[in-house]
């Protein structure tokens, strides 16, 4: 997976980390179990700072996306399902996105067509019941 950031975005880096692992993981570049670099090794391709990708591993883990191991280090979490703070979180982005798609002259059939689009390039991995 080839990361892209920005360092002169107002995004800060660690979000852009963040975001670029999530869509690894929902295009399936990054499968389930699959080990990621370790800090030192991120931040050094990156070319960050080790605590920024600290962080972002912190946030992936909390948010269920990947799982840590003093051992093994940090991969890619088995069984990822949706809980009640991502299905909350998702509905507000939606409905923000909603607001700015309609107020900047999109309409319905429009905004759903794209979002179909855009889900339908993602590979994701089967939900474990």
């Amino acid at each position: 997976m080839i990361l892209k950031l920005d360092m002169n975005s107002t995004v800060p880096i660690y979000v852009q980390l963040r975001n670029q692992i999530v869509m690894g993981i929902g295009h399936g570049e990054l499968k389930e179990g699959e080990r990621l670099p370790t800090v030192r090794q991120l931040a050094s391709d990156a070319g960050v700072n080790t605590m920024t990708v600290n962080k972002t591993y912190q946030i992936l883990k909390a948010e269920g996306y990947i799982q840590t191991d003093r051992r093994q280090g940090a991969m890619v979490a088995r069984n990822i399902t949706m809980n009640k703070e991502f299905r909350e979180k998702l509905e507000s982005e939606l409905e923000l996105l909603s607001a700015e798609a309609s107020i900047n002259g999109m309409d319905k059939s429009e905004f759903m067509k794209m979002c179909e689009i855009i889900y339908s390039k993602m590979n994701p991995q089967p939900l474990q019941a």
